[in-house]
């Protein structure tokens, strides 16, 4: 498959199951909402090493919150339930409440609940106020800058984590322009998350270490630097690599975000020196969902094939 000089390898991405949440943070202005997400979302690039994945979903014009102020979804998730409740009151309790005029809202109303407030309402110390408005439960703890608001607790979905594909290019230049351009289109797709630096990762790993006790390591076959010296997944033309790990709310989300990352990619077409699409998997034995890149992209391929 080729879209605008672009192979599309017969490849597929090899995700797991995660359990996930939403928060909305609110603040008197875009910037300070931001700030908490931002904030809240920090070191969580993948349950490796941080025991959880989270990422800004998206911005909220005000109007569209709980309080009408400027908001920020975001998603948290984590490799089971249990794991999700301790870590997010822990960066709730951090991270928002800490941040100037903010307040946090429950971003999901189904699934398993997740405490907030419910939790960090003892650091009031006793001063802090519950209301029930129909069947939530708001909590307002007393800060030196005012008051906190938050919500008793939030919903959780099982979800999809470690949706990823590759881009393979000629220089470093092109393979992250690529990126950048795939990972502005991708966040106009709701329920998704890319949770590395930028929504980019140029340490793409394997499972497994020749080192004991190494869960995971340099995917050495897609390393240019390696080429000729150890079994390579890439042609002698690719100087560089950048990976795009997608986490989102469900299967059909993350594959709706492959394609549109891997549709912005093929726009800027061969010239601009992107030689393959690819993604990352294990042989089937690492996570039950899987993304074929041919079958996600067969609609995008038929449209070049009968461009002018």
């Amino acid at each position: 498959m080729i879209i605008n000089g672009v192979e599309i390898r017969d490849s597929f991405a090899e995700a797991f199951p995660m359990v996930g949440t939403r928060l909305i943070i609110t603040a008197d202005t875009p910037e300070w909402a931001m700030i908490a997400a931002r904030t809240t979302t920090g070191f969580a690039t993948s349950v490796i090493g941080c025991g959880c994945e989270a990422g800004v979903e998206r911005e909220i014009p005000a109007g569209q919150t709980p309080d009408g102020r400027p908001g920020v979804s975001i998603l948290i998730f984590a490799m089971d339930f249990g794991s999700l409740k301790k870590v997010v009151p822990l960066r709730l309790g951090q991270c928002i409440l800490t941040c100037p005029t903010t307040a946090c809202y429950a971003g999901m109303e189904e699934g398993k609940r997740v405490p907030l407030a419910r939790t960090i309402r003892y650091f009031a110390d006793g001063h802090q106020i519950s209301k029930k408005i129909g069947s939530k439960r708001f909590w307002r703890l007393p800060v030196m800058e005012g008051e906190f608001v938050c919500d008793d607790d939030t919903g959780s979905v099982e979800g999809v984590g470690g949706g990823n594909f590759l881009i393979l290019a000629r220089t470093r230049e092109a393979a992250l322009r690529a990126a950048e351009v795939a990972v502005k289109a991708m966040g106009t797709v709701e329920g998704n998350i890319l949770p590395f630096p930028g929504g980019v990762v140029r340490s793409g790993s394997k499972v497994g270490s020749k080192y004991k006790g190494l869960f995971a390591s340099t995917n050495h076959a897609y390393c240019p630097t390696l080429y000729g010296t150890v079994e390579s997944a890439l042609t002698p033309e690719v100087g560089s690599v950048m990976e795009i790990v997608i986490d989102g709310v469900s299967f059909d989300s993350v594959a709706e975000s492959t394609r549109v990352g891997i549709k912005a990619v093929c726009e800027l077409g061969a010239e601009s020196g992107i030689v393959a699409i690819d993604a990352g998997n294990y042989g089937g034995n690492l996570g039950p969902f899987h993304f074929k890149l041919r079958e996600i992209m067969a609609e995008d391929a038929k449209l070049a094939e009968v461009r002018p």
